[in-house]
């Protein structure tokens, strides 16, 4: 089911058509008069943007991609030029410098420039310099939509109707100024009424995960699950048959009892981890590659969830709209406090029956890596099991150590070994 294998399922080819399809509008948009708006993954307004027929651009998309390709070296050291640190977000500096050297989309065709900045403040302080920046190049409107942080895992009714609130006397009135249209509440509700049947089939996905083998990876694979629902194409058709022959794939492996697939072939379950944090995409393959080859499958991972925790209980629901979107952009997983984001992880631990548990420790991002090692010792008193530490980045391959990285990943792996051979308790703590 990877992206790499040579005979790729029908999700696989539908949703490369998709990606390709998506770029292509947003190629012709100038022309044909349609409206876009540069946003961001955690708490994005797509079915809201969808509903004002305008396009989506997400910049820490194209960041993750231009890293894939081999071209975010290049930008960032094209905006470390320009001032910008060297500690500063990787996926800032590669979005910067890919804007000033083109902004050439992954389909190598010209982004547009947005109509509108829409910043879903959810938990990344980040995000809103990188707004900052943004409006300096592009000199159009910015909206900004305010989300409390969680402290207590808790979404309140006050919460609520803050969000509300901007969405009703700032966000929309922005969009209907730019589009010069009013919004229409009844096809807002169509997208949101897809985007549930979507995600009930992507959390279907997930759960598949529980079963051994596991059909699926749930972090290297996952990523390419996810990656329709969390950025431009939640709410739509399209989405929705994604995630339908998705669904049916996984769940004819499962019937088959295969497990997930590699670059390199199909992976025979070892060992069952769970992982936080988000991947390494320069060497993305080469990550994937020290797992899979030592039959390491991830079973569940936080990253997946970053854009949504549907396996949570949470559906976009069509008959409120607004109060909807709003506990979207309250639950997503930046906006969690470290306590909630223990607990969330002790779940998975469990439920999915996880070995072990691996914090991928992101250098440039302090959304997710902030608290982390504390998160780790809480972890490993609250399950019982053993947890394993490595440190790399988002798109800058300067902090990807591959010797490092797979030297860590092997002591890990075999610490496991050993325990499983001493056939260890649950119940004992383990630190590698």
């Amino acid at each position: 089911m990877s992206e790499h294998t040579e005979s790729k399922d029908r999700s696989q080819l539908r949703q490369k058509r998709m990606i390709a399809d998506h770029f292509e509008r947003l190629s012709r948009a100038k022309e044909e008069g349609k409206k876009v708006v540069y946003t961001f993954v955690p708490g994005n307004l797509t079915e809201l943007i969808g509903a004002f027929d305008m396009l989506p651009v997400l910049p820490e998309i194209n960041a993750l991609q231009s890293g894939m390709r081999k071209k975010s070296a290049g930008y960032i050291a094209e905006a470390e030029k320009s001032g910008h640190s060297e500690d500063v977000c990787t996926y800032v500096k590669c979005d910067i410098g890919m804007l000033r050297s083109g902004n050439i989309g992954p389909t190598g065709t010209k982004l547009p420039e947005p109509d509108l900045l829409l910043l879903s403040y959810t938990g990344c302080f980040t995000f809103m310099k990188w707004f900052e920046l943004l409006k300096q190049e592009y000199k159009c409107p910015v909206v900004m939509l305010h989300v409390p942080y969680q402290p207590d895992g808790v979404i309140t009714d006050e919460m609520r109707s803050y969000v509300v609130e901007q969405l009703r006397t700032e966000v929309i009135p922005a969009m209907e100024r730019v589009t010069g249209t009013r919004v229409d509440v009844d096809k807002l509700a169509a997208h949101l009424s897809l985007s549930k049947q979507a995600e009930d089939d992507l959390v279907a996905v997930w759960e598949s995960a529980r079963h051994r083998p596991s059909p699926i990876d749930g972090y290297f694979g996952g990523v390419y699950y996810v990656g329709p629902i969390f950025s431009s194409f939640r709410g739509s058709h399209d989405a929705v048959m994604y995630y339908r022959e998705l669904r049916e794939e996984v769940e004819a492996r499962v019937a088959r009892k295969e497990g997930p697939m590699a670059p390199d072939g199909p992976v025979k379950e070892k060992y069952r981890l769970v992982v936080e944090g988000p991947p390494n995409w320069t060497n993305f393959n080469e990550f994937w590659q020290m797992f899979s080859r030592e039959g390491a499958v991830v079973v569940s991972s936080t990253y997946t969830r970053v854009g949504g925790l549907y396996d949570q209980g949470f559906r976009h629901d069509p008959s409120h709209p607004l109060d909807t979107l709003a506990d979207y952009c309250l639950g997503c997983y930046t906006n969690l406090g470290l306590p909630s984001r223990v607990d969330l992880l002790a779940k998975y631990i469990r439920e999915y029956e996880a070995d072990g548990f691996l914090v991928n420790s992101v250098k440039s991002c302090n959304s997710f890596s902030v608290g982390q090692l504390l998160m780790l010792r809480k972890l490993e008193e609250k399950t019982g099991v053993p947890g394993g530490f490595i440190e790399s980045d988002l798109v800058d391959p300067r902090y990807f150590g591959k010797a490092n990285i797979e030297n860590r990943v092997q002591s890990y792996l075999q610490m496991l070994e050993a325990r499983k051979a001493r056939g260890t308790s649950a119940d004992a703590v383990v630190s590698p």
